[in-house]
């Protein structure tokens, strides 16, 4: 079964790095966004109440899943993985001054916090990035939704996303960078 399609708890969501782009057959994507820079590509799926982010420098790429485990992801290229839980920070740098950076955190609201905390995440997702909300999985008025923004640097790709359980009062909230050093000038040469 392709993930995306049944509802996601935040418990159970894993944070996964690959050195590699991962299958779109994978997955239930609800929303694609492509990014082409000068000095790298982009691109953004909205997969369920989780995503996938993959940016390639030259012949490097770099993916960032926020999924629920599954047997039938690679194991070949997964650099790092963890479940999510509370606040976590994490960077890796790989061959050519490629670094990835990864601040998270699980944020769990009361009753009366959370309804606001929603609506205005909902209108500020209106007007930028990606957004998609499942109605179907709706509780109390509230719908569980992903929002995604995003800010293509010259050397940097930075992602925003959030990822909105109302079921839970919950928000996983995904801050990454994905950057790369400038060329290095041979030496001799100013």
């Amino acid at each position: 079964m392709e993930l995306g399609q049944t509802k996601q708890c935040v418990e159970e969501l894993h944070f996964s790095l690959y050195q590699r782009a991962l299958h779109p057959e994978l997955f239930n994507i609800h929303q694609v966004k492509r990014i082409e820079h000068r000095c790298y590509s982009a691109e953004i799926w909205i997969t369920g109440l989780t995503h996938v982010v993959t940016v390639q420098f030259g012949n490097q790429q770099l993916t960032e899943l926020v999924a629920e485990p599954n047997e039938l992801f690679p194991r070949v290229g997964l650099a790092h993985t963890f479940r999510f839980r509370g606040e976590r920070d994490y960077s890796q740098t790989f061959s050519d001054g490629l670094r990835f950076i990864l601040s998270t955190q699980v944020e769990r609201m009361s009753d009366n916090l959370f309804p606001a905390t929603h609506r205005d995440l909902m209108r500020y997702a209106e007007r930028r990035g990606m957004y998609t909300s499942f109605d179907d999985w709706g509780h109390d008025g509230l719908v569980p939704m992903t929002f995604i923004d995003f800010e293509a640097r010259e050397r940097e790709f930075h992602v925003h996303a959030f990822h909105i359980f109302p079921l839970e009062r919950s928000i996983l909230k995904t801050q990454s960078i994905f950057e790369q050093d400038p060329p290095k000038k041979p030496e001799g040469r100013n």
